[in-house]
């Protein structure tokens, strides 16, 4: 199938002049309408689901040839005044590179998409004929006579050419009325005049220009055919798919399956002789033993497990007690207990006096975040109340020189908007936390290393901290011109940015800390206080 965007570029290499007509592009005998679409996609389609990938027309590129020496913003310019669709900035510098041969393709063409299909146009010499024929009499008179000696010269052609098949003589033919009745050719014959009217009378030149259009149509769904089982690629066979690294059959799934058979083939099979050997002298004379362990069991057939049958004869009430009752009213059974009965005296309730108990602890709810352990972290214990308190950044060394010191842990009020104060601990060693206190912790701060996480619970074999981060909410805090930590960019942490002398920034970006651990919360730790 004749591709425009080939032609388009075979004409641009070797700078023929490109016609346009009637609202067509001419290339030679073909011929394409200028709204027809190329294969090369539009930059920015398709990616989203569901959206379908659009195409350049063919009169959108033809416009970005003739205005090839104009500045991208004229071209638009230009583009948009004569109404034709702009070849976008991020394609342009592929198409042209394709259509000029400096590149042999581009990684914009779709070999897969629909192509519009070429009208094949007759040769201009011919028209030309005919047109002048119609204008001069003469002309047309001696071009009609050309044309009846050339049908005549194409029948005696035929005729004389020989035909397939036997030859059949004269000898041979007989009359019609002497095989066939006067009723069955008048049955023939009108059998003939009703195909007539229901068959489309089909000229012989059409016939051709369909049959080569369907072949060449036929050749490019085949060569499109080709070249997509040339990119495929075979992934999994019916034996690679039941191999596996991870997993050894024959330790688990093999295991199972032996346990089945092994289950299925107990239910069947008889009893050897040794097994009947070891049986005892009691077990087998009693019959009994044998029913029972040949009985199975059965949901449809209950009538036999009911009554005095689950019993096998002894009066055993199942349905009793023998709660309240003394040792020798058990033993002489139930006439004891009848006669035993009105003399009980009444059974009284003995509530049990509870035990005093030591008091135990009062579960805290309040929340624990963990922060660094190491000097060069921007948030320390020095530092730690007035960046998550009071909204300001002060260095750990500023902190230092002011008179602050550490302490082991520090609790930080929250003041809300409703004007109420919640209480955090923040901290930033792990060994004093209990499994309690490991369901207390809402945040962290990461400084980057993965060594931060040493001896925490939910790492990973190779002790990747990711696991943590889906069940604790990570942040990381940075000045604005750091670079960031490459750990952190792979980890989900929430970055905020410090800047070092902008001062009054510092509220935006650490109120920024407390939406996000508000929100998360409220959605996993509604049983702490916040």
């Amino acid at each position: 199938m004749a591709d425009v965007l080939k032609f388009i570029r075979e004409y641009t290499i070797a700078k023929k002049e490109i016609t346009e007509q009637e609202g067509r592009v001419i290339f030679g005998e073909f011929s394409w309408p200028k709204d027809a679409k190329t294969n090369y996609g539009i930059w920015g389609t398709g990616k989203d689901a569901g959206e379908s990938k659009e195409y350049y027309p063919v009169d959108s590129i033809l416009f970005l040839l003739k205005h090839i020496n104009l500045s991208h913003p004229n071209y638009v310019r230009h583009a948009a005044a004569a109404n034709v669709p702009v070849v976008r900035r991020p394609d342009r510098r592929g198409l042209l590179g394709y259509l000029k041969g400096e590149t042999a393709t581009s990684a914009s063409i779709d070999k897969s998409a629909p192509l519009e299909i070429a009208i094949q146009r007759q040769p201009t010499t011919n028209k030309r004929t005919i047109d002048d024929n119609q204008n001069d009499p003469s002309k047309k008179v001696r071009f009609e006579e050309e044309q009846v000696r050339q049908d005549k010269e194409r029948l005696a052609a035929r005729l004389e050419a020989p035909k397939e098949g036997a030859v059949v003589t004269t000898d041979q033919i007989r009359s019609l009325s002497d095989t066939m009745s006067v009723e069955k050719i008048a049955a023939i014959k009108a059998k003939l005049r009703a195909k007539k009217r229901t068959t489309i009378k089909v000229d012989d030149d059409d016939l051709g220009t369909g049959i080569l259009e369907q072949r060449s149509f036929i050749d490019a769904e085949v060569d499109v055919t080709r070249d997509i089982m040339s990119r495929e690629r075979l992934w999994r066979t019916r034996a690679s798919i039941l191999q596996s690294t991870g997993k050894d059959f024959s330790k688990n799934v093999f295991a199972i399956l032996q346990s089945v058979k092994a289950q299925e083939d107990g239910k069947h099979t008889k009893p050897t002789t040794q097994q009947r050997t070891e049986q005892t002298p009691a077990q087998q004379q009693d019959p009994r033993r044998k029913v029972q362990t040949q009985t199975q069991y059965n949901r449809y057939d209950q009538e036999r497990f009911r009554g005095k049958e689950e019993t096998e004869g002894f009066k055993i009430d199942t349905s009793g007690t023998y709660h309240g009752m003394t040792l020798k009213s058990v033993t002489e059974g139930a006439s004891a207990r009848k006669a035993q009965a009105p003399v009980q005296p009444p059974r009284q309730e003995i509530v049990a006096q509870p035990k005093p108990q030591t008091p135990q602890k009062r579960v805290s709810r309040t929340p624990i975040i963990i922060i660094p352990a190491a000097t060069t972290s921007l948030i320390t214990l020095y530092n730690t109340k007035d960046i998550l308190q009071d909204l300001k950044f002060f260095t750990s060394e500023e902190k230092k020189a002011q008179g602050a010191r550490k302490e082991n842990d520090v609790l930080i009020q929250r003041r809300k908007e409703d004007g109420s104060t919640v209480p955090y601990r923040v901290m930033d060693t792990i060994n004093k936390l209990t499994p309690q206190d490991w369901d207390r912790v809402v945040a962290v701060f990461v400084q980057g290393p993965a060594w931060q996480f040493k001896g925490w619970p939910w790492l990973l074999s190779d002790g990747s901290p990711v696991d943590i981060f889906a069940r604790i909410r990570g942040f990381h805090i940075k000045f604005t011109e750091m670079k960031l930590d490459p750990n952190v960019k792979k980890w989900n942490l929430q970055v905020l940015d410090i800047s070092r002398q902008k001062r009054h920034l510092d509220r935006a970006s650490l109120l920024k800390f407390w939406e996000i651990l508000d929100r998360y919360m409220v959605k996993h730790k509604t049983n702490l206080r916040f």
